[in-house]
């Protein structure tokens, strides 16, 4: 991560964005597989109302990008987006139960395949769906 928080470089927009205090950027570098050729580097810039450090920015944007992945793991792999409960409390039951249930699927390793298919093949086979909730005692 590196930051500036020397934000007179922006002339103008400074005086447009008065509570700005930081600028970012991250470099992230995500290797698929084995070799170096399958990387892929991304930048993403950052612009904060709080004065960070370089450690501050990676940890505020790496706990940020965890909690996406889950979102996008629970959309994916459990249709959390396709459901239309709205009534009382009911939403936030489910969604803990769609994150007990993402939990249980990531924990079980003998299947070796993503979180939808793990979800498909706990609803076609009995014995699996023991072995995932096996792990709950």
């Amino acid at each position: 991560a590196l930051i500036n928080t020397n934000l007179s470089v922006l002339g103008d927009l400074a005086y447009d964005w008065p509570e700005l205090k930081t600028m970012g950027i991250m470099v992230s570098v995500r290797q698929e597989g084995k070799h170096a050729e399958e990387s892929d580097i991304s930048v993403r810039y950052y612009i904060s109302s709080k004065a960070l450090t370089a450690k501050e920015l990676h940890d505020a944007t790496r706990s940020h990008w965890l909690i996406e992945s889950m979102h996008w793991q629970l959309d994916v792999g459990l249709k959390e987006d396709a459901c239309r409960i709205r009534v009382d409390d009911r939403a936030e039951v489910f969604a803990r139960i769609r994150q007990m249930v993402l939990n249980l699927l990531k924990q079980e390793k003998s299947f070796k395949a993503g979180i939808q298919r793990k979800r498909m093949m706990c609803a076609m086979d009995q014995e699996y769906l023991a072995t995932v909730l096996g792990s709950l005692s």
